[in-house]
């Protein structure tokens, strides 16, 4: 017969990690299934803004976590590694149990974490990938202090642009937002804040085409969507900020995702619709998504999981 675990914890980043940590602390017999231990900040060469740590590169604070992940996890966690998950099913019974099956296998568990992340909707233009970490980049948060005193591009015209646009106010010389249509996702207000600063310029209509450079971003061209001329403006850094895609495929037979395919949760406990199912970090439809962000959602759920498990 197979081993049923208390928790499927699904997922490595930063969300995965603190549950991991939690779950062992707890004595929760778990599974972590991960394809690898790289969030979404492991481009990033420097990350001021993961509490306890001044600075940190991405992948060292991926090193970090799974570190830290498996210190105490000997003889109560069990890691599988290199395993991308495919589907999870709910087993009929009077005490529910979950089957998760990955392309290498599967297993069973009464508990399931979803903290599966996302990944950041790329730029779809010439240049963007071959200066990915070389001025194009998808977080400013992560990244904005690099480029002080410099002039950049924002890509966007959701909230994320515009929020983006007022983190980099903060250390740029300029910013300019292009944005491909003429109307704003982002909030009136939020738009009105931002557009009035003196060093923001905001451009309409403005549909990207290419990035160019040397061995760093030095050029950002687009097409004016009215007159079809090509715009080349200086730069050396590129922030992309068209939106993510949650890694959550695999659960659309067992929950109703969102519009944008991210897990609905109670931000409480982090509970799904499907009792015995948790979620935490990018992959929910929480209001905000960074690193400090997921993990204290896993946390969360951990505490709530504990509880589930140990009442029933």
């Amino acid at each position: 017969m197979q081993n049923i675990y208390d928790l499927a914890i699904l997922g490595g980043g930063p969300a995965g990690a603190a549950a991991a940590v939690y779950a062992a602390r707890k004595r929760l017999k778990s599974v972590l299934i991960t394809r690898d231990w790289l969030g979404q900040s492991n481009v990033s060469d420097k990350i001021e803004n993961w509490v306890g740590t001044v600075a940190i590169s991405g992948l060292e604070l991926s090193m970090s976590l799974e570190k830290h992940a498996k210190a105490y996890a000997a003889g109560i966690i069990d890691f599988k590694e290199n395993e991308g998950v495919t589907k999870i099913e709910k087993v009929a019974g009077t005490r529910p149990i979950f089957t998760i099956t990955t392309d290498k296998g599967s297993y069973q568990a009464y508990s399931v974490l979803i903290a599966t992340g996302s990944r950041r909707r790329k730029l779809p233009v010439p240049g963007a990938d071959t200066y990915e970490h070389k001025g194009v980049t998808y977080c400013a948060t992560c990244d904005g202090p690099l480029y002080n005193g410099q002039d950049v591009i924002v890509v966007g015209g959701g909230n994320a642009a515009f929020e983006s646009a007022a983190q980099l106010m903060a250390y740029c010389k300029s910013v300019t937002l292009v944005n491909r249509s003429g109307e704003f996702k982002s909030d009136p207000g939020t738009v009105e804040a931002v557009s009035k600063n003196p060093n923001v310029k905001v451009l309409t209509f403005a549909v990207p085409k290419s990035v160019a450079g040397d061995k760093f971003v030095t050029s950002f061209t687009y097409t004016d969507a009215k007159t079809g001329t090509d715009v080349t403006l200086p730069t050396t850094g590129v922030f992309v900020e068209i939106g993510s895609i949650p890694n959550t495929d695999f659960a659309k037979n067992i929950l109703t995702l969102d519009a944008y395919g991210h897990v609905p949760v109670d931000a409480k406990n982090q509970r799904t619709a499907v009792s015995g199912v948790w979620s935490a970090g990018d992959c929910t439809d929480g209001l905000y998504h960074q690193n400090n962000i997921a993990a204290g959602d896993a946390v969360k759920a951990i505490e709530d999981i504990y509880s589930y498990l140990k009442t029933k």
